[in-house]
């Protein structure tokens, strides 16, 4: 065990700093930032994160856990300039959700499983005051968003007994998407798009899929199809803006073969 995992967090020193930076003679950047100017880099840093949860440097990981860290402290220390709250506040909230929330680990309850845990956990927002949907950002990325909207509306029986709902809901949807392109209305279409993705993402659920982490994937294959066709066109001095629709679909073809078969160019 390392040495490090015995010593308790100098969450003071890091408050110290932080506001040394926001104070008379700290960092004029740091002190012309307010809460709507660390939106961005709030979002950002989150994503960071989950770049290097990904991979399997942990001294990377540690760093942009660091990272995001300072950016809650950063608010804190907005808000405390404001006289609303201070950092110990955060901690103490949290800390106390927790215990009231696993009342199987710190109470005299029990727990059979995770699912009943989930579904104590919405009972006690429920007491609390937290309606259904309560607790689900705004700005959570769509996909990501519409698969918690459809968990939350499937706890109260709200949902397909299967997977075969969803599928007939998508094969609906699409027919009324192609119906709104046909009809030549741009806001109806759209609608009906988002209404086709929102099955998606309920298919993806009962398949226990992430549709968010489908989608990348998929992305990640289309890029590396992609790459393979450009450099496949550079050994002879094209690019793919001016080669036909019908050459490019057939490197698509050889491309998705190739990297299939683990016989794709280094770097492709």
């Amino acid at each position: 065990m390392a040495a490090s995992e015995h010593r308790a967090p100098d969450l003071a020193r890091l408050e110290r700093i932080m506001a040394r930076l926001r104070g008379e003679g700290g960092c004029p950047w740091d002190r012309e930032q307010t809460l709507a100017s660390l939106q961005r880099y709030l979002v950002e840093e989150a994503y960071e994160v989950l770049d290097v949860m990904a991979g399997e440097d942990p001294a990377e990981h540690r760093e942009e856990l660091g990272d995001l860290l300072f950016q809650i402290v950063f608010q804190s220390q907005i808000r405390r300039e404001q006289g609303a709250f201070v950092l110990a506040d955060v901690v103490d909230d949290i800390s106390d959700k927790l215990e009231r929330r696993h009342p199987h680990v710190f109470g005299d309850e029990s727990a059979a499983d995770a699912g009943a845990v989930a579904a104590r956990w919405e009972e006690l927002k429920k007491a609390e005051g937290k309606g259904t949907f309560d607790g689900i950002p705004r700005a959570l990325p769509a996909l990501m968003r519409a698969e918690k909207v459809g968990k939350k509306a499937s706890r109260l029986g709200f949902d397909w007994p299967d997977v075969e709902g969803p599928l007939a809901k998508l094969d609906e949807e699409l027919a009324e998407l192609r119906q709104a392109i046909a009809s030549g209305d741009a806001t109806a279409a759209a609608a009906e798009l988002g209404d086709l993705l929102f099955s998606v993402v309920n298919v993806a659920r009962h398949l226990k899929a992430d549709p968010e982490a489908a989608l990348d994937r998929t992305t990640e294959r289309f890029l590396a199809r992609f790459r393979y066709i450009e450099r496949r066109l550079a050994e002879t001095g094209r690019r793919p803006e001016d080669t036909s629709l019908d050459a490019l679909d057939a490197l698509w073809n050889e491309a998705k073969a190739a990297l299939a078969g683990g016989t794709a160019p280094e770097g492709a």
